[in-house]
């Protein structure tokens, strides 16, 4: 066998591997996508002159890539318009949306966004991610269930320390009053993204 048929040999498995795997790079195996579904839910608690009060968000949307064995590929984000938030207090409702807490008339929403996973063994999770509150961006850990299925249900929860976003402004930064963490848990139901 000549030098040129011996490297047209060699040659020909050395470019289909390569082929196969430039094709591999191109295509990464990516998570699975959701959306949110119906009966989901997003609330936090905190207190006033030592009494525990709870609140609800209105609405929020979420999307989500998440695959347990491809956590490096997950993404989530959520959007959460501030207007129509309710503690069952009228004047509460009011103060909040006011500016010295969130200030909806300037900031009508918040967002979180995590790209960093972490897993705590078994079906618990953890999402590194940034909160966007009020025009401040702060890191905010999430920490998670994950319950497989048809609708898989993420069940979360995080402490926001409110002052760092300007929440609770004047006489409502006095900690004695209002603590500055705010406890949140949400439960999201999903589906696959069409």
């Amino acid at each position: 066998m000549s030098p040129d048929s011996k490297s047209r040999v060699f040659a020909s498995p050395l470019l289909t591997a390569a082929a196969l795997v430039a094709t591999m790079a191109a295509s990464p195996a990516f998570a699975a996508d959701y959306v949110q579904a119906p009966g989901s839910s997003l609330v936090f608690a905190s207190k006033y002159d030592g009494e525990v009060f709870t609140g609800k968000f209105a609405s929020f949307t979420t999307t989500l890539s998440f695959d347990p064995a491809k956590l490096a590929t997950s993404k989530l984000e959520v959007v959460i318009p501030l207007a129509g938030t309710s503690t069952g207090n009228g004047d509460r409702d009011s103060t909040l949306s006011g500016a010295d807490f969130f200030n909806v008339a300037k900031f009508a929403q918040a967002r979180y966004t995590a790209t960093k996973f972490r897993s705590l063994g078994g079906n618990q999770y953890a999402a590194d991610g940034n909160l966007s509150l009020r025009g401040v961006s702060k890191p905010v850990t999430l920490t998670f269930t994950w319950t497989p299925g048809a609708q898989p249900v993420l069940s979360g929860k995080a402490t926001v320390k409110r002052l760092d976003f300007g929440v609770g402004t004047g006489d409502w930064a006095d900690t004695k009053t209002i603590p500055n963490e705010v406890a949140v848990s949400t439960k999201v139901v999903f589906k696959p993204a069409k």
